[in-house]
Formats: structure tokens, C-alpha cells, sequence
């Protein structure tokens, strides 16, 4: 089925969240700054894209459910999708696509989205004009997926349709970035997600993370006999401490992906 990709709310969403990603890695602020711009603008608390894109995660992040279960949730989310106004869905769109093409230019519909299909088959499903035969394959297909048992690690996400340009993707992306730590994932992937729960996760995560962090470095001062290297030491545990008092910002990111490269060193570094 052809599907306008365009008019794909959660695809738009998962396109600008990589390019975010790109621009954090590639320490492009200006750019970093035009995305967190238009994602606050078009999916904050209350905006109509935002709405919709909870109902596209409410069937995409489902998983493990009572196959009658999954069935009433579809249903109910079919129906607080027919509750929003389409109208206003369509002209959001517009909008946001205009947005992008003037701040950051056409290319960045070519970001991969690697669970494309999925997006497609849940937009199909929202749309009145899929025919009933069509509708009904689709929703049997996200039944199938919110039911079916997933075990640790296995993945989920679909296969998209050109293989060869998926594994020169992967490649691609593993040479620039497949340096990062776990963590650094972890971090960028809450930071990038922060706009649709108001950055409830992100916190979270910080919270654990940054004492984690500072046990580490505090381990490090006291084993360190080097003046120089305690001075930075306690440079950054001033850092983790006042950084725990206030909220986050935008430039608190870079701070704490060096500290998470600073405690790699230092376990395997004497």
C-alpha cells in the first residue's frame, strides 16, 4: 500500500528524534537547536500531533497482552483517534512539514525510521479511507504483535523493504557512532524521547545516574595521589553535586556524556 510518510505523525516524530540525535553527536548546535525547536513547538503538552503520537505508542509499545486484551485496547484507541480532529491533524502536518523543509532542509526525510512498517500499518489503521478488507489485515497484524510472547532481546522492530540500503545504514552508522558507551545510548535515547512524557523518564534516569556518577568519581579521588588529575576530580564532583540541585538544561547533555566517557577511562585506566 502506498503511504505518505509526510502525513505519518509518529514517523515525522521518530525522524526529528534522530536527527537530534545527529546533531548531539555531531555537536551541531545550531541545528540541535532548530530540532528542539520545532519538537516543543509541534509535540508539546496539549498539541494535537502530540495527541495522536500517544496513540500510535500506546500500539507500538504494547507488548506481552491477553490477545482479547490487546483486541479491546485497539479498539479503544481506534476510537480516541476518531475523537481528534482530523482538520486540525492535517493542518498541524502541513505546518510541521513546511517547518522542517525551511529550518532543516528536504534530507531529512531520508533519516531511516527502522520501524517504518509498523508506523504505516498503524496510520492505515486511523485512516477512514483504508478499505474494510485492507483495515482488517493491518489490525490483525498489530494484534498479533501486542500479544505475542517477547523474550529479553528480541527484536521487535520490522525489516525494512530495501535490504541493502538498510546494511549500509547500519554500517554507516555503526563507523560514526558504534564508539559510544551504553550509557551514552541510554542517555541520548531518554533525552530524545524527554518531549512526548515531559521529560518524566529522563529524570528518572538522571537521578540514578548521576549518583552513579559521582560514587565512581569519588572512588577515583581516593585512590589518586596526582595533584593535577584530583583538582579535575573534584571539579567534577562539584559539577554532579550542584547539578543535582538544579534542573536540567540542554548544555547539561555534553557535561555528562564526557563524565560517562571519564568513568570508562578510569576503570581501565590505573
Amino acid at each position: 500500500m502506498k503511504h505518505n510518510k509526510k502525513r505519518n505523525t509518529a514517523f515525522i516524530y521518530e525522524m526529528l528524534a534522530r536527527e537530534l540525535t545527529k546533531a548531539i553527536i555531531d555537536k551541531n548546535p545550531i541545528r540541535k537547536k532548530e530540532t528542539v525547536s520545532i519538537l516543543k513547538e509541534f509535540f508539546g503538552s496539549g498539541e494535537i500531533l502530540a495527541k495522536e503520537l500517544s496513540l500510535y505508542n500506546a500500539l507500538l509499545e504494547t507488548r506481552n497482552m491477553q490477545q482479547n486484551i490487546a483486541e479491546r485496547m485497539l479498539q479503544e484507541t481506534k476510537a480516541a483517534r476518531n475523537d481528534l480532529d482530523n482538520k486540525q491533524i492535517f493542518e498541524a502536518q502541513s505546518r510541521i512539514i513546511a517547518s522542517i523543509n525551511k529550518r532543516l532542509g528536504a534530507e531529512v526525510w531520508s533519516n531511516f525510521v527502522p520501524n517504518f512498517k509498523s508506523l504505516a500499518s498503524i496510520s492505515a489503521i486511523f485512516n477512514k479511507k483504508t478499505s474494510v478488507k485492507k483495515k482488517v489485515l493491518f489490525e490483525q497484524s498489530i494484534i498479533d504483535t501486542m500479544s505475542a510472547k517477547q523474550t529479553l532481546g528480541e527484536k521487535t522492530d520490522l525489516e525494512p523493504l530495501d535490504a541493502l540500503a538498510y546494511n549500509s545504514f547500519i554500517s554507516k552508522f555503526n563507523d560514526k557512532y558504534g564508539a559510544l558507551l551504553q550509557e551514552q545510548k541510554d542517555l541520548l535515547n531518554r533525552f530524545v524521547t524527554s518531549f512526548a512524557d515531559e521529560g518524566f523518564e529522563l529524570r528518572v534516569y538522571l537521578n540514578e545516574e548521576l549518583a552513579r556518577l559521582k560514587t565512581q568519581v569519588q572512588q577515583a579521588t581516593e585512590s589518586e595521589n596526582k595533584p593535577l588529575v584530583l583538582e579535575k576530580l573534584d571539579g567534577v564532583l562539584e559539577y554532579l553535586e550542584e547539578f543535582r540541585r538544579r534542573e536540567f538544561v540542554d548544555n547539561d547533555l555534553n557535561k555528562i556524556l564526557k563524565t560517562q566517557e571519564l568513568i570508562k577511562e578510569l576503570s581501565v585506566n590505573d
